[in-house]
């Protein structure tokens, strides 16, 4: 059977499920960036008080990790129920359970309401959180890639991809406006509450949005032929095991990367260069603002080029960009810090851009949210969850950012090494459906 053509797709189908992969993943990244900042600032002293204050962040950080170990756990449990209920069922609950907990923090009551008690319930809370991000992200992709055409497949898959620089975008605007309107006893108080509970608007656009689409016609078509897997994840432990090391280790360089210059950037200006952490934000805000535009540019791109060849273009940059970065910031000049941000996210941008596409198209559709949700998960574990932490300590035991510059370049050989291990699409793939599989419901 010939693949799905876009003929055979209304128009307004592949828009709306584009918005709805976006807003999605914008909601979730929206909520674990309005929460990493919380934690340095607010949640330490509210809910674990110490006479220590360095105490009392490290405790809120541990919430902070909490929240990338629980990915895997939904990548496990959702990828499973994705590939046998259906693309659409699960992405509503992973909203709502990502939306719901983070709108739960901005109500939980403090330690001098309540004690140890509260401290607790954040961390029940976090882990939420973690799980409905663990299970979106393979399912968003899916939702956006499986309505059109599968030579189409890096730009409609890129909605997933921009979701976390819009959600950054997004929780950075409103903590500044926050910060603009509020005193420091008022944001303390009361003001930091209103950043989580603005997540219930955005759990209403994104259902809204995710309601209104019909099953992906993939996955109609999976249906109509009874050839829903009956154990996804133990199948793709023993089928699929060399797609899913090529997709895990094609995310870890992109990871690694990304930490480098959202995270650890702030710390190394601050500390080793003297320059206020304002100017590392504006950088970082700058740079993911462009992130918006090149990700889909370089998931249409990836369309028309060898994705493999492109991908791994961007990731050879990634390799070399840190050893230039670094000499460059080492001047002091805010101009240059600017410039060598931009450059390095737009690196990740072209990796990031396509990942979606190249990871989802490792799989076989009928395992293809379990395979993607795993790959994604499991490599946010060893690669952007641990980068700050591995970054720190380098420059901590050696007070030199050379060997900084080498994990970066070591990590994107690994994503080299994902990207032999891994397939160009394959276009006899089961990925069609009959055309009246692919209506959407007009409400």
């Amino acid at each position: 059977m010939p693949p799905i053509q876009t003929t055979d797709v209304r128009r307004p189908a592949l828009i709306r499920a584009f918005a709805a992969s976006l807003s999605g993943t914008a909601l979730e990244w929206y909520d674990f960036a309005i929460y990493n900042v919380a934690a340095a600032v607010v949640l330490g002293p509210l809910f674990f008080p110490s006479s220590e204050p360095l105490t009392a962040t490290l405790l809120a950080f541990s919430t902070y990790a909490v929240g990338y170990l629980s990915r895997p756990l939904g990548g496990f449990l959702f990828g499973r129920l994705g590939d046998q209920l259906g693309r659409k069922r699960v992405l509503v609950t992973t909203l709502l359970i990502t939306g719901i907990a983070t709108m739960l923090i901005g109500l939980l009551p403090t330690h001098a309401a309540i004690g140890g008690l509260a401290g607790v319930l954040l961390v029940v809370l976090r882990f939420a959180q973690g799980v409905g991000l663990g299970g979106e992200w393979g399912g968003a992709v899916l939702l956006s890639s499986e309505y059109g055409d599968p030579r189409q497949r890096g730009f409609w898959a890129s909605a997933a991809q921009i979701g976390p620089p819009a959600g950054n975008l997004m929780a950075n605007g409103v903590l500044a406006l926050l910060g603009l309107l509020l005193s420091d006893e008022q944001f303390m108080s009361w003001g930091w509450r209103v950043a989580f509970l603005l997540s219930a608007v955005l759990v209403v656009f994104g259902l809204w949005i995710r309601l209104k689409l019909e099953e992906t016609p993939v996955f109609k078509a999976i249906q109509e032929r009874g050839d829903r897997p009956t154990a996804p994840i133990s199948e793709v432990f023993r089928t699929q095991r060399r797609p899913l090391l090529a997709a895990v280790l094609c995310r870890v360089g992109p990871d690694v990367l990304y930490a480098l210059f959202t995270v650890f950037v702030l710390t190394y200006i601050t500390t080793q260069l003297g320059l206020p952490r304002n100017a590392g934000l504006t950088a970082v805000l700058i740079a993911s603002g462009l992130q918006l535009f090149l990700m889909p540019l370089a998931g249409w791109l990836s369309d028309r080029v060898n994705r493999r060849v492109l991908y791994a273009g961007a990731a050879v940059c990634g390799a070399v960009w840190p050893f230039v970065f670094f000499p460059l910031v080492d001047t002091g000049s805010r101009l240059l810090l600017v410039l060598g941000i931009v450059v390095g996210l737009a690196f990740h941008a072209f990796m990031y851009g396509p990942q979606a596409a190249f990871i989802s198209e490792q799989f076989t559709p009928r395992l293809r949210y379990t395979g993607s949700s795993l790959a994604y998960t499991l490599a946010g574990v060893i690669g952007g969850a641990v980068a700050p932490l591995v970054f720190t300590a380098l420059l901590a035991a050696f007070e030199t950012w050379t060997l900084v510059a080498a994990y970066v370049a070591v990590a994107c050989a690994v994503t080299l090494l994902g990207l032999y291990l891994g397939r160009d699409p394959v276009d006899e793939e089961v990925d069609q459906a009959p055309s009246s599989t692919l209506s959407v419901d007009s409400r």
